[in-house]
């Protein structure tokens, strides 16, 4: 979904004809002068996932772009051949798919106002609602039984939104943003859309703790955009999507969040965010949660990384934390490294109440490197061939459950259209 070679940061109206685009030059020129393609970002920061931002560097979002009236209309998306083997006792192997699919169409109605509508969707609830092997991953259930070192897979809608913005004074803009499947304001942007993370197979297992509302059933966000600085607050649904993942789930407006991100430069963002979630978890029926998350972002257009701190407090209950920090680099055009460290506390890894280790708390840590060879193809596409190794540093009364030295590792092929 990201950024391919050294290609420029705007594309020029020969850009387009080389991505194989039919589209006039005055109607390109006009596609690049809309703020909203930049998919909710500002003059000064790339949109992410939901309204998040991105270091501008990472530049802005790209795909196959058509005209159709007032209308510009951009598809990219993804589709990931995959193999894992998750190491030590409690670990699986097996081959999986993994995909997504964004379709978005943008208006500029003149007086500093556009609107957006966005249409996300994925295919992975074909390979069954226990997911794929992720050791150490925790969070929802499959057939009522709570999933612990698998990944659930995403729902078939990811997102189904609207956004409208307004310029209300130079440099300063309003917005107005949600739909039946959004994402609130609260943590940084998800993982798939992290230019930081645009490698790695599996997703974090910290997923939990800092972008698990990125597919939210019921989302009204609004904000506003002042120079370098972003201010924004949600009202949606704090509940997990269920297991159920061909439907769309009951729409609810139950919990807020706040969010306040700043880019001081076109390669930094910071954002901190909080949030009071209903009833977020079906492993932990009728408790509230409390989710805090910081984090800072760093893009050179060669250099993309990420370090985030998230807490989020069970009403009533523990205090459960989480580290990450994830760099990826395009060392030459075909050529990239990246590598991510997290760091959890994780009180899921045993469910069955009679376990004595049943509620009890491990800081558990994954260290994960990996390698893409990436191979350009014609318009705005891309296959990415490679893989990664993880290990786990965790404590020693883990051991029998999980074995003393776990190494797991991931082959992948990518292919994606656009960024």
């Amino acid at each position: 979904m990201h950024d391919m070679g050294s290609m420029p940061a705007e594309p020029t109206p020969q850009d387009h004809a080389a991505m194989g685009h039919t589209m006039p030059a005055a109607q390109a020129d006009r596609a690049m002068s809309m703020p909203m393609m930049r998919m909710g970002g500002s003059d000064h920061a790339a949109g992410g996932s939901g309204t998040s931002l991105l270091p501008l560097a990472d530049g802005p979002m790209r795909g196959v772009m058509l005209s159709h009236g007032d209308w510009m209309v951009m598809a990219h998306g993804y589709v990931w051949g995959a193999y894992t083997d998750q190491g030590g006792k409690r670990g699986s192997d097996e081959a999986f798919v993994q995909s997504m699919a964004m379709l978005s169409a943008t208006r500029d109605w003149g007086n500093g106002t556009t609107l957006q509508l966005r249409a996300m969707g994925s295919l992975e609830p074909a390979m069954g609602q226990r997911g794929y092997p992720n050791l150490f991953a925790s969070g929802e259930t499959a057939n009522g039984v709570p999933l612990v070192d698998r990944q659930h897979p995403h729902d078939l809608f990811m997102e189904l939104s609207a956004r409208v913005d307004t310029q209300v004074a130079p440099g300063t803009k309003l917005f107005l943003y949600g739909g039946p499947v959004a994402e609130p304001a609260l943590g940084p942007s998800a993982f798939m859309h992290r230019r930081s993370a645009r490698y790695f197979t599996l997703s974090p297992i910290a997923h939990h703790w800092f972008d698990s509302s990125h597919i939210t059933y019921g989302v009204v966000t609004g904000g506003v955009q002042a120079g370098r600085v972003q201010l924004e607050g949600s009202w949606f649904n704090g509940h997990e999507p269920d297991e159920h993942r061909w439907d769309i789930d009951p729409i609810k407006l139950d919990s807020w969040s706040l969010r306040a991100s700043w880019s001081p430069t076109d390669r930094w963002v910071a954002q901190v965010s909080t949030g009071r979630l209903k009833h977020p978890e079906a492993t932990h029926a009728g408790e509230d949660e409390q989710r805090t998350t910081a984090s800072v972002h760093y893009s050179d257009g060669t250099v993309s990384a990420m370090v985030a701190y998230a807490a989020k407090h069970r009403l009533p209950g523990p205090v459960l934390s989480a580290w990450t920090a994830e760099a990826n680099w395009d060392v030459t055009r075909r050529h990239s490294l990246f590598g991510r460290v997290e760091n959890v506390t994780n009180d899921e890894l045993f469910p069955d109440h009679d376990s004595p280790l049943h509620d009890r708390q491990f800081r558990v840590t994954r260290l994960e490197g990996g390698y893409a060879y990436r191979i350009p193809l014609a318009n705005q596409t891309e296959l990415a061939l490679g893989g990664s190794v993880a290990t786990y540093l965790k404590p020693g009364a883990l051991d029998a459950a999980y074995g003393k030295a776990p190494v797991s590792y991931t082959l992948f092929a990518r292919f994606a259209l656009g960024r």
